[in-house]
């Protein structure tokens, strides 16, 4: 079904003239609210010019994407708003957390009968070791419900050591009501996606934010090295002539040792989350970073923080980094008193 709709939406819909807009649903649209929200939105605007009826579905389901861009994959809606042209959404694929890259290629957003998959957070972020057997290599606590200050687990949390966070692992046997799973949980604060004239999209806060509060993982697909730097060339030369804005994010976890990093690639430009609308700011805006690791899983999680209280309707930023190599890159827009007018970039 999805390969018919990606290779041919118009020829599909060629056959239904003017003439037969008034004649009862046919099989075809009675299934319709199951097929368009598969299509992209270049192909929804090919099939809402066949007749009405068609554009009338094609407009709802515009209208519910832009009302929420994670796909009730979250447990808030996360809406849109826009009021400067006519692009009420942005168009990626959705996941909540990252998991390796995929060939992922489309996803149904807009349906009427939207149903998530509960097990998507759990799922993804559970690489681990494995022993012998096939089976994670750390067994977890054995806490029920929640862990208590007995718990190895617990070990950690409540601050920051390093920039670094431990939560429970996921083979763990208390649950997401569990206080050491706070970014485990998905994003529990009310936020919002707003355009504007100079930055493009940008992620605000829709309700106070306390210092402190979990806002979002950073997700997408995790890169090798190899194939971090070959998309970063292809993004350089897209992002050349300004009209394309890549989400690739590189982190060095530097080891004690201090001799040797962890280098995490994770490329939110296809797939990833809401945080790929964060911009950045010079004076390294109102959020923190922090890798949250758990015992036993291979590779940590990038997760943001509030730094500041953040008020409603205020913009959440962070700083990209502080190098920058390419005097003609991507202007910066921060409006921050130290704006140094150009992005933060490197040599992957």
């Amino acid at each position: 079904m999805i390969t018919y709709c990606q290779r041919g939406p118009s020829m599909a819909f060629k056959n239904f003239s003017p003439s037969k807009r008034n004649t009862p649903p046919s099989l075809f649209f009675q299934c319709s609210d199951l097929i368009l929200p598969w299509l992209t939105p270049q192909e929804l605007a090919i099939a809402s010019l066949t007749c009405t009826t068609l554009r009338n579905l094609s407009n709802s389901i515009t209208l519910r994407r832009a009302s929420d861009a994670s796909r009730s994959l979250e447990p808030l809606p996360i809406p849109f708003h826009s009021s400067l042209d006519q692009h009420p959404y942005a168009f990626f694929l959705y996941q909540p957390t990252s998991s390796p890259s995929s060939n992922l290629i489309r996803q149904s957003w807009g349906s009427t009968h939207q149903n998530p998959d509960t097990e998507t957070r759990t799922e993804t972020s559970s690489l681990c070791f494995v022993d012998e057997t096939g089976n994670c290599a750390s067994s977890g606590c054995g806490c029920e419900e929640t862990c208590e200050d007995g718990c190895p687990c617990v070990v950690g949390f409540g601050g920051f050591d390093d920039g670094v966070v431990f939560e429970c692992r996921p083979s763990c046997g208390c649950g997401l009501s569990c206080g050491n799973r706070v970014t485990q949980r998905g994003i529990r604060v009310k936020l919002k996606i707003v355009r504007d004239s100079r930055k493009g999209w940008g992620l605000f806060a829709d309700q106070f934010i306390p210092k402190g509060q979990f806002v979002c993982e950073y997700a997408g697909e995790l890169l090798t090295t190899k194939e971090s730097r070959l998309r970063q060339q292809m993004y350089d030369e897209l992002s050349s002539g300004g009209h394309f804005s890549p989400a690739l994010l590189v982190v060095r976890e530097h080891l004690p040792s201090k001799k040797a990093c962890l280098r995490l690639n994770i490329d939110a430009t296809r797939i990833g989350n809401v945080s790929r609308f964060i911009n950045h700011s010079c004076d390294r805006g109102n959020l923190s970073t922090a890798l949250v690791r758990s015992s036993g899983v291979l590779l940590p999680r990038l997760c943001f923080f509030a730094s500041d209280d953040i008020k409603k309707d205020e913009e959440l930023t962070f700083s990209y980094g502080e190098t920058r190599l390419n005097s003609e890159g991507l202007r910066c827009f921060c409006g921050s008193s130290c704006c140094v007018g150009i992005l933060p970039s490197e040599q992957t």
